[in-house]
């Protein structure tokens, strides 16, 4: 007697569970539909303010290469540390102790891209 081999059935297409659709007031966390519907616009207008700091953000790494790249082709160093401590000073005064974590990040960001 030969063994037989047999190939499993096919299964059947399964769809996902699709989730119940959630309401405004489950999506933001808020108890009220008019809380929600606030929450819900200004959740919008954060977005957009994070893209216009994000190209803020960039447009500044790209002004710095420009300072960067001019000052190392003059024989000095890419980085100015008197001009970052400055940057790190106002931004702290402008935002207290978190604005000088802000500034580390962003001139992290700016430094060294050339």
């Amino acid at each position: 007697m030969t063994p037989t081999t047999t190939t499993p059935a096919p299964r059947a297409a399964r769809t996902p569970q699709q989730a119940p659709a959630r309401t405004a007031a489950e999506i933001t966390g808020a108890r009220t539909d008019d809380a929600a519907e606030l929450i819900t616009g200004a959740r919008e207008r954060i977005a957009a303010l994070d893209d216009r700091i994000i190209g803020l953000i960039q447009e500044r790494m790209a002004v710095s290469a420009v300072i960067q790249e001019a000052r190392m082709s003059s024989g000095g160093r890419r980085v100015n540390l008197a001009r970052e401590m400055e940057v790190l000073a106002h931004y702290r005064d402008a935002l207290g102790k978190p604005g000088t974590a802000l500034a580390m990040t962003m001139l992290e960001l700016c430094r060294g891209r050339i």
